[in-house]
C-alpha cells in the first residue's frame, strides 16, 4: 500500500516540531504535563504513530483519545489529520470498508475547504480502498480524480505534487494489474518510476519492484517476478518499509507456491503471518490462509486446505473484500470437485460467478474503460497544449534569431571593409612591434643570464674569499714551520689531524662550488638509469667513514632490493653532502643511520642521526637557494651553506622532494624522494 507514504507526509506537514522527540516514555511524561488541546493532540498521534508496529491496540488506543481532543479542538485541520490516522489503522488492520468511511470524510472535508493537496491525497487513499475491495471501477474514478487535481494545482509542480503524481499513477497501474490488463497496468507503473527518479523519491523504487513483481507472476513470467520481488524486498529491508516488507513476502510465497516450490512458499507465509499478527491485519492474514490452502491442495492435503480455505472465507465476508472471497469460493469450487462433492464444489462454483459478475460486470468495466479513455485523452490534450506552446515559443526564438543573424551579416560585412582599408598600414607597424617584442624579451632574457652569472661570481668569490684562504693560509705556515724546522714531530703530528680535516672540509667546498655552477650554468646533464640504493648507500659510507675523526657508528638499513631510477651521481652527491652533514652535527660516539621504503611510485630515503639537532627557526633557511645557512658542527667543523642547497636542486632536478625534521638534543632526519624503478611500468 501506498497509503503510508501519504499519512507520514501528513503527520511531518502537521506538526515538525514534535517529531524530534521519538521516545514513548519522554512523549507520555510530555503528554502528563501538557494543557494545550493542540499540542495534546499532536502528541497523542505521534504515540499512535510510535506503537502502531508493535502495539497495535495502543497505537487504536491513543488515536481515539486523539479523536477526543480533536473534538474539543473542533477545527478542519484537527479532523482531517485524524481521520487519515483513523483510515492509516484499518488499513493496517485489512478493513478496507472501515479505512473508506474515514477516507470519504477527507474527501468531503478538503473538498469544502478546497485545499487541492490534502483533497489530492484523501481521494488517492479511497481510490486505494475501493481497488482492495474490488470495486474497481469506483477506485479508477477516485485515482484519476486524484490526479487531475494535483496536477492543476500549480504550473509548474513541487516536489511534493510529483510525489503525489507518481504515488497515483502508481496505484492506477495497480487496479489495471488486478484487471489483468497488463501492458496499461506496465505504462503507469513506469510513468510512476520516472517521476519518482526525477524527484530522487528513494523509496519508489521499491514499491515499483513490488508491483512489478506481481505483474509477472499474473503473467506466468516467473523469472521476472522473482527477481523485482527480491529486488523490492531488499529495498524495503534497506529502508525500513514496514509494511511493504510482508507484502512483498506475501507475493513471494504465492510465486514460489505457483513455482510448486511448497517448502519455501510455506516459509513465506509463515513469516507474513508472523507480521500481520503484530499489527492485526486481519486482510493480510485471511490472504495468507488462503495462500497456505492452495499450498496443501496442490499437496494432496485436502482436509487442511478445507480448513484454511473456511477460516479465509469467514474473515473476507467480514471485510467485505470481495475479491478475497471471489478467489475463496473459486478454490472451494476446486476443491470439492477433486474431492467428488460435485454438490458443494457447483454450489461455490454458482456463487463465485455471481460475485464476479458483480465485481466484473459489463457495466463496471465499460464505465472503468470510458474512464480510461477520458484520462488518457486529456493527458493527452495537456500533452499537445504543451506542445503547442513550446513550438510557439520556438517560432518566435526562430525570428528572434534570424534577425539577430541579419544584423550580424551587416555588421561583419561594415567590420570586413574597415579592417581592410587598415590592415596595409597595421601590417607593417604589426611587423616592426613584432621585431621590437622579440628584441626585448632577448635583451630581458640575457639580462636575466647576466644577473645569475653576476650572483654565481659574488657567492663564487665570497666563498672563495672565506673559506679557502683561510685553509691555504695554514698550510702555507706549516710548510714554513716545518722548513725551518720550528716545530717538533709531534707537533707536526697533531698539526696533520687539523690539517686533514679542513683539507677534507676543502675538497667537499670545491666539488660542491663546481657542482653549484653547473647547475646554475644549466650545463648539467641528467643522466638517469636503474640504481640499487642499498649499494649507493655503502659507497659513501666506505668513501666518508675514515675522513673524520669522530667515531660515529653507521648503519645501512636499506633493503637491498630497493630500487631508484635516477643519476648514479646525483644519488652519490646528496647523500655524501647528508652523511657530512650529520657527521658533523653528530657527537664523538654517535650514531647515523639512512634507511628507504617505497611508496607508490616514489622511494622515500632517510638519513637519520642522534645529534644535537637543529632549531625550527633555523629549518626555515637551510635550504634558501639566495644565502644558505652554515653554522660549526660539534667538533668546530667548518660549513658553507651551499652543500644542503646543492642537495635541494640536485634532488628537484631528478624529479624528488627534500625536507628535514629535527627535535633539539635528540637528532635530525633528511628526507628526500627518488623516483621508483617500477613507476617506468605505471607511467
Amino acid at each position: 500500500m501506498l497509503k503510508t507514504r501519504i499519512f507520514i507526509g501528513f503527520l511531518l506537514f502537521a506538526g515538525p516540531l514534535l517529531f524530534a522527540q521519538r521516545n514513548l516514555d519522554s512523549l507520555e511524561n510530555q503528554l502528563a504535563t501538557e494543557n494545550n488541546d493542540s499540542l495534546r493532540f499532536l502528541i497523542l498521534l505521534k504515540l499512535s504513530k510510535e506503537s502502531e508496529f508493535f502495539d497495535y491496540a495502543k497505537a487504536r488506543l491513543y488515536a481515539y483519545e486523539a479523536k477526543d481532543v480533536a473534538n474539543k479542538i473542533n477545527t478542519d485541520w484537527a479532523k482531517g489529520t485524524l481521520f487519515f490516522r483513523l483510515a492509516f489503522l484499518e488499513t493496517m488492520e485489512g478493513d478496507y470498508s472501515e479505512a473508506l468511511k474515514y477516507d470519504l470524510e477527507c474527501v468531503r472535508l478538503y473538498s469544502e475547504n478546497k485545499d487541492s493537496v490534502r483533497l489530492s491525497r484523501a481521494l488517492n487513499d479511497a481510490g486505494g480502498d475501493y481497488r482492495d475491495l474490488g470495486q474497481y471501477d469506483d477506485g479508477y474514478f477516485y485515482l484519476t480524480q486524484s490526479f487531475r487535481i494535483i496536477k492543476n494545482h500549480n504550473k509548474v509542480p513541487t516536489n511534493e505534487d510529483s510525489l503525489i503524481m507518481a504515488i497515483v499513477l502508481h496505484n492506477i497501474g495497480t487496479v489495471f494489474t488486478e484487471l489483468g490488463q497488463f501492458d496499461i497496468a506496465y505504462g503507469h507503473l513506469k510513468a510512476a518510476e520516472k517521476i519518482s527518479t526525477d524527484i530522487h523519491d528513494i523509496e519508489g523504487p521499491a514499491y515499483t519492484f513490488n508491483e512489478l513483481g506481481e505483474l509477472f507472476q499474473k503473467k506466468k513470467d516467473f523469472y521476472q517476478a522473482e527477481k523485482y520481488l527480491l529486488a523490492a524486498l531488499g529495498e524495503a529491508r534497506r529502508l525500513k518499509i514496514r509494511l511493504l516488507v510482508p507484502l512483498t513476502q506475501f507475493h513471494l510465497a504465492s510465486l514460489y507456491r505457483d513455482k510448486k516450490d511448497f517448502n519455501r512458499s510455506l516459509l513465506y507465509y509463515d513469516s507474513v503471518i508472523v507480521q500481520q499478527t503484530n499489527i492485526h491485519n486481519r486482510f493480510g492474514l485471511a490472504e495468507c490462509d488462503l495462500g497456505k490452502g492452495m499450498v496443501m491442495s496442490r499437496s494432496g492435503n485436502f482436509e487442511a486446505a478445507e480448513k484454511f480455505y473456511a477460516k479465509s472465507l469467514a474473515t473476507s465476508k467480514e471485510l467485505n473484500a470481495r475479491n478475497l472471497t471471489l478467489s475463496c469460493y473459486k478454490e472451494l469450487a476446486s476443491l470439492y470437485e477433486i474431492k467428488k462433492d460435485f454438490a458443494k464444489s457447483l454450489l461455490y462454483l454458482k456463487q463465485h460467478d455471481a460475485l464476479r459478475e458483480t465485481i466484473f460486470s459489463e457495466a463496471a468495466m465499460e464505465k472503468l474503460f470510458q474512464y480510461q479513455i477520458s484520462f488518457e485523452t486529456e493527458n493527452k490534450d495537456t500533452e499537445i497544449a504543451a506542445l503547442s506552446r513550446d513550438r510557439t515559443r520556438q517560432d518566435f526564438e526562430i525570428k528572434r534569431q534570424e534577425l539577430i543573424s541579419n544584423i550580424l551579416v551587416i555588421v561583419v560585412a561594415l567590420t570586413v571593409i574597415l579592417l581592410f582599408t587598415v590592415y596595409r598600414s597595421g601590417r607593417r607597424r604589426k611587423r616592426i612591434n613584432r621585431l621590437l617584442l622579440e628584441h626585448q624579451e632577448e635583451i630581458k632574457k640575457r639580462s636575466g643570464e647576466l644577473e645569475q652569472l653576476n650572483q654565481v661570481k659574488d657567492k663564487f668569490f665570497s666563498i672563495i674569499s672565506h673559506d679557502l684562504r683561510s685553509p691555504m693560509n695554514a698550510l702555507a705556515g706549516t710548510l714554513e714551520l716545518l722548513e725551518q724546522k720550528h716545530i717538533s714531530q709531534d707537533e707536526f703530528a697533531e698539526l696533520s689531524k687539523s690539517l686533514k680535516t679542513q683539507f677534507n672540509h676543502t675538497r667537499t667546498l670545491i666539488n660542491n662550488l663546481l657542482n653549484w655552477t653547473l647547475l646554475q650554468m644549466d650545463k648539467l646533464t641528467i643522466q638517469s638509469e636503474k640504481v640499487l640504493v642499498h649499494a649507493k648507500v655503502e659507497e659513501s659510507f666506505s668513501a666518508l667513514g675514515n675522513l673524520y675523526p669522530k667515531n660515529i657508528k653507521m648503519e645501512n638499513l636499506v633493503d637491498k632490493n630497493i630500487t631508484a631510477y635516477a643519476d648514479p651521481n646525483i644519488i652519490n652527491l646528496v647523500l655524501r653532502n647528508l652523511i657530512l652533514n650529520a657527521i658533523k652535527f653528530t657527537e664523538n660516539g654517535g650514531r647515523i643511520w639512512i634507511s628507504a621504503v617505497e611508496k607508490g611510485t616514489e622511494i622515500i630515503v632517510s638519513v637519520s642521526d642522534n645529534g644535537i639537532g637543529i632549531k625550527s627557526e633555523i629549518k626555515k633557511m637551510l635550504f634558501e637557494n639566495t644565502a644558505g645557512y652554515s653554522t660549526r658542527g660539534t667538533a668546530n667543523e667548518k660549513g658553507t651553506g651551499l652543500g644542503l642547497i646543492l642537495c635541494k636542486e640536485f634532488v628537484e632536478k631528478n624529479g624528488g622532494r627534500i625536507w628535514v625534521e629535527s627535535e633539539m638534543d635528540k637528532g635530525t632526519t633528511f628526507y628526500f624522494t627518488l623516483p621508483a624503478s617500477n613507476s617506468l611500468l605505471r607511467s
